[in-house]
């Protein structure tokens, strides 16, 4: 059999390869309209997406889509503009506020396929009147640390954006809307990846506002007034601007997994994946795989060792009150838990890493756990405990030389974690 070490990496590679855009778009592309055909996208996939998509049509298209610093990719017809990824900035607001343009500009024959993908809730933001870009900028911030769930916060930014929450669709009214979704939300909502730009939203401003005071987030006047007013509610299912826009899922982490599960199948290993949706605190989801991984290594139980077992979602890191986190993300947050746990076990490995190839804000996309990981630390003067209570996964695993760097792999499935249980003896 294949190195363990070895095997996790070539899955987490594999989950990566089967959320590639030039494998998952076609099938999901309408034929050319009879007027012009138009390409607006958001998120850390977007160039990719846009590169399948003209590799599709070919001329005449014309379009624009907006990703992170460092990942866009060249192009001939549709413009690739950067932004910042997860607190959103200038350049970002202007390419949003020319994509609400660009779409309120079309006519009843035009097409705008709309390329979705994780991130485009900070990279499409553009917020309500009166909101400013420094305010919005504190807001997230703050909810990056307050332990609110994904589909938390996206309710928040559906509520406070001008292209979210369907805005993008009914923009684009009464042009057909075809919207391609690339999934990095627990559960694949909809309305969670990117904050819903073109599909309807059934939450209400009441419901943002109840989650900002449940973290007891502080927000400024221009908020408050903007969520008790009606301009803040997003499009609702059955406005009829959204009568000509159909949404596509066209890749999900559930298809990335299943992916993992194959190739480590073709090694002779049964793959269980545990779930597609696990939320919660990183390090308390790291303790609680690591249990379950000893229960199947000591007695057998809920499967028989050697196995791998497989997880996506999306966990949180809470920080606490004015706390300056370290070199962090959820993924290595969970992992350093996860070996904490683990106890040194010599037959258990584990592999944490985001798909986008960032955890955190850092250009890592996690780290792998062996048997060996808590000796060698020792040997450093390295104390994992530390490393944890400061959140500083990432300055932990590099100094052991276990990060995993990919750089920006152009697509987004959220999170992946494989476990490796050596047989018995």
């Amino acid at each position: 059999m294949t190195n363990p070490a070895t095997l996790l990496r070539a899955a987490f590679d594999e989950a990566v390869a089967a959320a590639d855009p030039m494998r998952c778009l076609g099938p999901f592309l309408p034929e050319r309209p009879r007027g012009r055909l138009v390409v607006l996208g958001a998120g850390k996939g977007a160039a990719s997406m846009a590169r399948a998509v003209e590799a599709h049509y070919g001329a005449p298209l014309e379009g624009l889509v907006v990703t992170r610093y460092g990942h866009a990719l060249p192009t001939q017809w549709i413009e690739v503009v950067e932004a910042s990824h997860p607190v959103p900035d200038a350049a970002g607001l202007e390419a949003a506020q020319r994509c609400l343009e660009i779409a309120q500009g079309l006519g009843p024959d035009d097409l705008l396929l709309a390329l979705v993908s994780g991130g485009g809730s900070a990279l499409l933001t553009l917020p309500l009147p009166g909101i400013a870009l420094t305010e919005i900028q504190t807001l997230y911030r703050a909810l990056l640390g307050s332990g609110a769930t994904i589909n938390e916060f996206n309710c928040v930014r559906r509520h406070l954006s001008r292209t979210q929450g369907g805005r993008l669709a009914a923009a684009a009214f009464p042009a057909r809307v075809v919207g391609l979704l690339m999934s990095d939300v627990p559960g694949d909502d909809p309305a969670a990846i990117a904050s819903g730009p073109v599909v309807a939203d059934p939450s209400t401003s009441a419901e943002a506002a109840a989650i900002l005071a449940h973290y007891r987030i502080e927000v400024p006047p221009s908020v408050a007034a903007a969520l008790a007013s009606a301009g803040s509610e997003s499009v609702k299912p059955g406005d009829s601007r959204l009568a000509t826009a159909e949404v596509h899922m066209t890749v999900t982490p559930q298809v990335s997994l299943d992916a993992a599960a194959r190739l480590i199948a073709a090694e002779g290993l049964p793959a269980h994946i545990l779930s597609d949706r696990l939320e919660g605190e990183a390090r308390d989801a790291g303790a609680v795989l690591a249990s379950i991984a000893r229960q199947v290594a000591a007695r057998g139980e809920p499967f028989t060792a050697p196995c791998v077992l497989l997880s996506g979602g999306e966990t949180t890191v809470t920080l606490r009150a004015n706390q300056e986190a370290g070199r962090g993300g959820r993924n290595v947050e969970f992992l350093l838990a996860f070996g904490l746990a683990a106890q040194d076990h010599p037959g258990i490995y584990a592999l944490a890493a985001d798909t986008d190839g960032i955890d955190g804000v850092e250009e890592i996309a996690g780290a792998i756990w062996t048997p060996g990981t808590s000796a060698r630390a020792v040997a450093l003067g390295l104390d994992p405990r530390a490393y944890l209570a400061r959140h500083d996964g990432h300055g932990f695993f590099e100094a052991l030389g276990q990060s995993i760097v990919t750089g920006p792999t152009h697509t987004n499935v959220n999170d992946f974690r494989a476990i490796y249980i050596a047989p018995p003896g």
